[in-house]
């Protein structure tokens, strides 16, 4: 019994000086890859690329698809770029998928509103999705894998993944702006009349749509490479998919139906810009 007592006080005197240590963030090491972001299901994404045998630009575009399905930092709807290093060439290329905003979008129809410039949320604030377009190009382009392997986490994490504290509260804090629109309600706010409507840290939290849309573009890669196009093409059929086809006709429509301005015509025109030395 003395023995347990002394081991007691022992921890008790040395428990100060534990907790007077700073704790650091270790600096990183790599030897063949390493994948970092500010979201450890992102970095994780961007690991299992790696260990397919891709290469980092097969990383970042899994990991940029991971993220933009957490919604709090990025977003599918957003936009992209990318400074890209070719360790053979010594030259890095500029990937620019910046939205546009839609052609109906002009100062005369503000005014017409009564708006002095465009309001911060809603229909009416979005541009054209860039990110689609510029992780597709980033992969066509520069990668290696699958499109199908690419987006594997995404779609994961779309049809349901416990949500992030971070992410969960700031749901919350905003759900009296996403109640105006209907779609986003219906994702974003699950308990709709409870105090808390937003999804619970740690809540499994699903996101239907998205995963059928990323489904539609490697649905769209696979049956090109089954037609006989080569991995690039294949990946550049998607999208067109998104940006020519029947995801761009929907996404005009939702717009519009929410008092937007897109129309397929602006997701058509919109094209990604690599900028080479």
């Amino acid at each position: 019994m003395r023995r347990i007592a002394l081991l007691v006080i022992a921890i008790l005197l040395t428990a100060p000086v534990l907790s007077a240590q700073r704790t650091v963030k270790p600096v990183l090491h790599g030897r063949h890859w390493m994948a970092i972001t500010g979201k450890p299901l992102g970095a994780t994404a961007g690991a299992m690329m790696f260990q397919k045998g891709g290469n980092a630009v097969d990383a970042a575009c899994a990991m940029l698809g991971a993220v933009a399905t957490m919604w709090d930092t990025l977003g599918w709807g957003g936009e992209t770029q990318a400074l890209i290093y070719n360790p053979r060439t010594k030259k890095v290329v500029g990937i620019n998928a910046l939205g546009a905003a839609p052609t109906g979008a002009t100062p005369e129809f503000f005014r017409s509103k009564g708006m002095a410039y465009p309001p911060e949320y809603g229909p009416l604030a979005a541009v054209t999705p860039g990110t689609p377009g510029g992780l597709l190009t980033m992969l066509a382009e520069y990668g290696t894998l699958s499109l199908k392997d690419v987006l594997a986490p995404a779609i994961q994490m779309a049809e349901g993944y416990p949500i992030e504290a971070q992410a969960a509260d700031a749901i919350e804090r905003q759900k009296s702006e996403i109640k105006k629109w209907p779609y986003s309600k219906a994702v974003f706010l699950p308990h709709e009349g409870q105090t808390r409507e937003a999804p619970a840290a740690g809540e499994i939290f699903k996101q239907a749509d998205l995963a059928a849309t990323l489904k539609k573009l490697v649905e769209t890669e696979q049956k090109a490479l089954g037609a006989g196009k080569n991995r690039k093409d294949a990946i550049y059929a998607a999208y067109d998919r998104f940006y020519k086809g029947d995801i761009a006709q929907e996404f005009a429509r939702g717009s519009q139906e929410m008092g937007g301005l897109h129309t397929p015509d602006d997701l058509a025109r919109w094209k990604v810009h690599i900028e080479e030395p």
